[in-house]
């Protein structure tokens, strides 16, 4: 037997528990700060956040390069993937955009 057959024997043996789903707030709490370790940058707002089945959907807005004026600095929409504890599962920078921009089309 080799180490990914025990593996999932163990697995099969004794069933993984349920992780229990925290609160919007707490999830965001804790995938900002772990967005901000990757990026080095701390997330400046929220612009969606949803529940799913595997635990949350958020995107965030980052200040990606500060410049004068402020209304030229270059921002930047992550769409993060949130596990049911707020764990950071995965991330992506969907768009950059200049602060004074305006969303057109919905985006």
């Amino acid at each position: 037997m080799n180490a990914t057959d025990r593996e999932e024997r163990h697995r099969e043996e004794r069933p993984e528990q349920p992780v229990e789903r925290v609160s919007a707030t707490e999830a965001l709490r804790q995938a900002s700060g772990q967005l901000a370790e990757l990026l080095g940058r701390s997330p400046e707002s929220v612009s969606a956040l949803k529940p799913t089945e595997q635990g949350w959907t958020a995107t965030v807005e980052v200040l990606e390069l500060e410049r004068v004026p402020e209304t030229s600095s270059v921002m930047a929409s992550y769409e993060l993937v949130l596990g049911p504890d707020g764990r950071l599962l995965g991330y992506e920078r969907a768009r950059r955009y200049t602060r004074a921009q305006i969303d057109r089309n919905g985006r």
